[in-house]
């Protein structure tokens, strides 16, 4: 067991429903991966100021399973940023018992997106205000 981060803003919180799981309890990675490329376009859509498109993941590693009410944290940190791209690192947690503030990591990765325009093509990152 550890602790949530301290000192990072959640991204994103999310409690899994029975729907999101196998026959025994499990959520399903492709929700838990889902809920990563949410978390992860929110900063890179903020940088960008507005559209982005998730081109790359550039890494992703299960940890600890998820179960069915788990309260789910997420993350998400602006690791890079190129021309037109932004990678972002994004952590995930599980709380078992919401109540407290133990939690197990049970993902982390590292996704990038790219700012598109009206048409979805490339454009550049605006620079830092």
């Amino acid at each position: 067991m550890t602790t949530l981060p301290v000192g990072k803003e959640v991204t994103l919180r999310v409690v899994p429903m029975p729907a999101n799981a196998n026959q025994n309890g499990d959520i399903f990675g492709g929700w838990i991966m889902a809920q990563v490329d949410i978390a992860g376009s929110i900063p890179a859509v903020r940088l960008a100021q507005g559209r982005v498109a998730t081109v790359a993941v550039n890494s992703f590693m299960f940890k600890q399973p998820v179960f069915v009410g788990d309260l789910v944290s997420l993350y998400a940190e602006v690791v890079r940023v190129g021309r037109t791209s932004i990678t972002v690192s994004v952590e995930v947690y599980a709380q078992r018992k919401p109540e407290r503030e133990e939690a197990v990591k049970v993902t982390e990765a590292t996704l990038t997106y790219v700012a598109v325009d009206e048409n979805r093509r490339p454009r550049v990152v605006p620079a830092p205000s």
